[in-house]
C-alpha cells in the first residue's frame, strides 16, 4: 500500500511519502516507474499538498477530479472548507469516474473508498472514505506503513527541530519496516500561516 505522513512543527509543515507502488505480490520501485503519490493543488488560499493511500486508480482520479474544479469551490483552508470541498467531489466521482461507493451492507453513508492527507499553510488535515475530516496538531500518518511512521514520529517530535526532520523519520521507518513502502521518498514542506 503506501506510508504517507503530514507533521506541523516550528512554524513549518511537512507532507511525505514513499514511492512504492504494489501489485498483489509483485512491487514497481520508484527505479522502473516514477510513483509519485503527493499531487499539489493551487488554491485561492494558497498552495496545498494532498497525499493518497489505497488503490492505485485514486491517484490519477483524484488529481484530474481536484484539478477540474473550480476554484471558488476548491477551499482547503480549513476543516469545514474541506469537508465542502470532497462533498461536492463526490458525485463528480461517481458520475465521471464511476466511483463504487458501496464497501458494505451496514455503511452509515456511500464511500469515497480512500484515505488522504493534506498540508497547507492552514494546517494538516486528514480525510477518511465517509468524508470525515481531521484537523492534527502534531503529526499523523496513513497507509500500510502508518503504524511504524507514528512510532517513529512520536518519539522524536519532542528533540527535532523542523516538520521536516520528523516526517523524513516516519517514512524512513514505514519504508525500513512496512513491506509496501520503499524509497526513495518525497517531502514537501511549507511554512505555516502564523510562522514569523
Amino acid at each position: 500500500m503506501t506510508t504517507v505522513v503530514v507533521v506541523k512543527k516550528a512554524g513549518q509543515i511537512a507532507i511525505a511519502a514513499d514511492t512504492l507502488v504494489t501489485f498483489g505480490d509483485t512491487r514497481l520501485a520508484n527505479r522502473y516507474e516514477d510513483n509519485t503519490k503527493i499531487f499539489k493543488v493551487e488554491t485561492d488560499g494558497g498552495p496545498s499538498y494532498v497525499g493518497m493511500a489505497g488503490t492505485v486508480a485514486h491517484f490519477p482520479v483524484l488529481r484530474k477530479a481536484i484539478g477540474s474544479m473550480p476554484r471558488e469551490i476548491l477551499k482547503l483552508g480549513n476543516r469545514d472548507e474541506v469537508f465542502d470541498t470532497f462533498t461536492k467531489l463526490h458525485p463528480y466521482l461517481k458520475e465521471n469516474f464511476f466511483l463504487q461507493t458501496k464497501e458494505e451492507d451496514s455503511d452509515p453513508y456511500e464511500s469515497s473508498q480512500f484515505s488522504v492527507v493534506i498540508a497547507n499553510a492552514t494546517g494538516i488535515y486528514g480525510l477518511y472514505s465517509y468524508r470525515e475530516v481531521f484537523e492534527f496538531k502534531e503529526f499523523w500518518g496513513i497507509g500500510s506503513g502508518r503504524s511504524f511512521a507514528l512510532g517513529a514520529m512520536h518519539a522524536i517530535y519532542g528533540k527535532a527541530k523542523t516538520a521536516r526532520e520528523i516526517a523524513e523519520a516516519g517514512i524512513a521507518a514505514g519504508c525500513e519496516f512496512d513491506r509496501n513502502s520503499a524509497a526513495p521518498f518525497d517531502v514537501f514542506t511549507l511554512k505555516t500561516k502564523d510562522a514569523k
